[in-house]
């Protein structure tokens, strides 16, 4: 009799384990949450190579329209002016006046651009937990679980970013989108460029380029 007694809670341990398990396989996986058509946000950035700087990003999907404009530590200021035609214009605003330009025709990032991803659980970072999914082997993205907001994210290269603002529906007025006069003249754009733009804008034009998985 003290055999059976020894055993039955044994029992009761394994059919709960089971049962959590059970249950546990059918959760559904979390999803991301679509960008906003709007906000605004401050990153601070830090390249493979050491390399900090300040993104001030501005999205605003309405309009077409995405400015990136980056603070080089103790360095230049870079604006990083994309349109959902395409066309990009990577300039600064100081002296020298420099100015290039680019088409490509994928555009700005959708607000479902992490449709698709990969979801690789939870871990914790800059003192959140986030749900975390990677993208096409390029860029690995950290959303908070409660308030699904941005945390953080990773490049392929090494470099990475984290979020210390997300401001929803925040926009910034019409005027500072125009690109400097200079880049529209003609002797300017015969140039050799002088500026490139970012590695990871480069990357982020990958990530557009690739179809969003349609949902049947």
């Amino acid at each position: 009799m003290e055999a059976n007694n020894s055993l039955f809670p044994k029992s009761i341990c394994l059919y709960l384990s089971l049962i959590s398990a059970v249950i546990g396989s059918t959760q559904p996986q979390p999803q991301p949450q679509p960008w906003p058509l709007q906000f605004h946000s401050i990153l601070v950035m830090n390249s493979s190579k050491g390399l900090l700087q300040i993104d001030d990003l501005w999205y605003d999907f309405p309009n077409g329209r995405n400015f990136n404009i980056i603070q080089n530590q103790l360095g230049r200021k870079l604006y990083s002016l994309e349109w959902n035609n395409g066309t990009s214009y990577y300039y600064t605003l100081d002296s020298d006046k420099v100015c290039s330009s680019k088409h490509d025709p994928v555009g700005i990032l959708r607000p479902n651009w992490l449709d698709g991803a990969n979801y690789l659980g939870q871990k914790n970072k800059d003192g959140f937990l986030c749900n975390v999914w990677e993208k096409a082997d390029i860029v690995w993205y950290y959303e908070d679980v409660i308030t699904k907001r941005p945390v953080y994210w990773s490049f392929n290269t090494g470099t990475i970013a984290h979020f210390m603002t997300f401001e929803v529906g925040r926009v910034l007025e019409d005027p500072n989108w125009q690109a400097p006069v200079y880049c529209f003249e003609e002797a300017n754009q015969q140039k050799k460029p002088a500026l490139e733009l970012p590695a990871t804008l480069n990357m982020m034009r990958q990530v557009q380029s690739i179809p969003i998985p349609t949902v049947l």
